[in-house]
């Protein structure tokens, strides 16, 4: 019966977390803050240096645009598996942007495997600008 009742107390706490999704606009509030830690000079993320970082190549051969195509409101394939790689494009693919620690999860590997360090804040929220800017 206890353990009904703690069960029962918690119910809402869990719904109510359960129900949150994380959104493009929550994931660059994050971004925003931690671009102002990084550098005090920040003002605003850039669709055109996030267009140029994914579509650049980054120290080896590959971009963001070699797994991602230069178009990602298209599906990609990824460079060494040929995975299938939804579009990164929120406009065609609803679901991107929509779990932080997933969208960390990526971020942390790719830029590991594309530019070879992890990403900064503002590096993120450009490109994430950039791709909710592609109708």
């Amino acid at each position: 019966m206890r353990t009904l009742l703690m069960f029962l107390c918690f119910l809402p706490a869990m719904t109510i977390a359960t129900a949150h999704a994380d959104t493009p606009a929550s994931l660059l509030a994050t971004y925003k803050t931690a671009a102002a830690q990084e550098n005090t000079a920040f003002t605003a993320f850039s669709a055109d240096r996030g267009r140029q970082f994914f579509t650049s190549r980054h120290g080896a051969d590959w971009s963001c645009s070699s797994c991602h195509t230069s178009d990602p409101r298209q599906s990609g394939h990824h460079a060494v598996t040929n995975k299938v790689i939804a579009p990164m494009a929120p406009a065609v693919n609803p679901e991107r942007f929509t779990d932080a620690a997933r969208v960390e999860k990526w971020f942390r590997r790719n830029c590991k495997d594309v530019v070879g360090r992890a990403c900064t804040a503002t590096e993120k929220g450009d490109v994430v600008i950039y791709l909710q800017s592609l109708r």
